[in-house]
């Protein structure tokens, strides 16, 4: 079960919920956001095919020790600053809007570093997070701040929680859209 402690204390569970066709076959994913162990909305309908793009790029860029980040918590797969790496909202055929929302954005931060010695200065150090964002169909919102290992492994864990939910950890056939690594209907 993957989940987040955010900003204010409470926790954040992301729950992949399988999607089932008229017959009850579970072929895509979407997410159940739940604050405290409290339902907080459902988000990204459809998203399982990302997921494992995202944990990929994830595993890449922390691996990648030429770019221009030396500590590998700092690195994430877009160089853009405050680039959004992903945003999963409610969707529904009416086009209500209101029942969740789990988006993440990079942004990067600068650190105090107080100085070793009393008569030497500090420094500014730049760092980079992602703030993962989460807002329930009651307009209330969370905040998250994590390091790219921290966010890769919440990812990871959501990747596999959605491919047993699909049934697909015993064929290792991962989550595709039959096969491949193109979203559904493209």
């Amino acid at each position: 079960m993957g989940g987040l402690r955010c900003a204010d204390g409470s926790y954040l569970t992301v729950l992949p919920r399988a999607c089932v066709d008229s017959v009850g076959v579970p072929y895509e994913i979407t997410l159940e956001l739940r604050r405290d162990g409290a339902p907080y909305g459902m988000v990204g309908e459809r998203c399982g095919w990302l997921l494992p793009r995202l944990a990929a790029g994830m595993r890449a860029a922390r691996a990648d020790g030429d770019g221009a980040w030396a500590d590998p918590d700092d690195r994430f797969p877009e160089d853009a600053p405050d680039a959004e790496l992903f945003a999963f909202r409610y969707r529904s055929r009416r086009r209500v809007v209101g029942g969740g929302e789990l988006r993440c954005q990079v942004r990067t931060l600068p650190l105090w570093t107080p100085a070793d010695a009393p008569a030497a200065i500090g420094r500014w150090r730049l760092t980079r997070r992602a703030v993962v964002e989460a807002w329930g169909h009651d307009g209330v919102g969370l905040r998250a701040v994590l390091t790219s290992g921290e966010l890769a492994e919440f990812i990871a864990g959501l990747v596999v929680e959605a491919e047993g939910c699909l049934g697909m950890a015993q064929s290792g056939s991962g989550i595709r859209n039959g096969g491949t690594d193109r979203p559904p209907g493209r």
